[in-house]
């Protein structure tokens, strides 16, 4: 069964891109490869519990298993030794992927504070989009009762778009609420 956001993808969104990037073939048209969840906690290499609750809380968001992610190299100041678990992440695709972010835009960032929109200016100058979250409380499916740490993650769109500006409108057309 096709999710919410890819249907829409395909009715209204590769028609639209087609029109206003001239392109004739709708596999030319710019779409979603992956969306990256992360959490970076630097503090495990203290406290190793810390990353079994982030990993499973990461499980819970995205209904799919978290990958420990280790220090690629040792960092002194840090007290990060290469090889130690630093942090744990999430590559959404397919169904899941499109079902996260009709999820993300319609559920989650409404329960930000102050929430004016997301900032244009975070694409990576290739089509991508990251966007920052101060604590995990925001998703639903997080009983806050049970949390003893607030954790900030980040979430990466990736996308086949060639530029910016392609992404943007991709992106803007799906939903995803960018400020003007």
């Amino acid at each position: 069964m096709m999710s919410r956001m890819h249907e829409r993808y395909r009715k209204e969104v590769v028609p639209a891109l087609m029109k206003r990037f001239d392109r004739t073939n709708p596999m030319a048209v710019p779409r979603l490869a992956k969306i990256t969840v992360n959490i970076g906690l630097g503090e495990a290499s203290q406290n190793i519990k810390l990353l079994d609750v982030a990993a499973q809380e990461l499980g819970q968001i995205t209904g799919q298993k978290a990958v420990i992610t280790r220090a690629k190299k040792s960092i002194a100041n840090f007290k990060i030794r290469k090889g130690m678990a630093i942090g744990c992440c999430v590559t959404l695709r397919g169904e899941r992927m499109y079902e996260f972010l009709d999820r993300f835009c319609n559920v989650v960032l409404p329960r930000v504070r102050d929430f004016k929109g997301l900032s244009p200016n975070s694409f990576d100058g290739r089509g991508n989009y990251t966007v920052g979250l101060r604590d995990q409380l925001v998703f639903p499916e997080i009983d806050y009762t049970r949390v003893d740490k607030i954790k900030g993650m980040n979430v990466t769109i990736t996308t086949t778009a060639r530029s910016d500006e392609e992404g943007r409108e991709l992106l803007k057309l799906l939903g995803v609420p960018l400020r003007a």
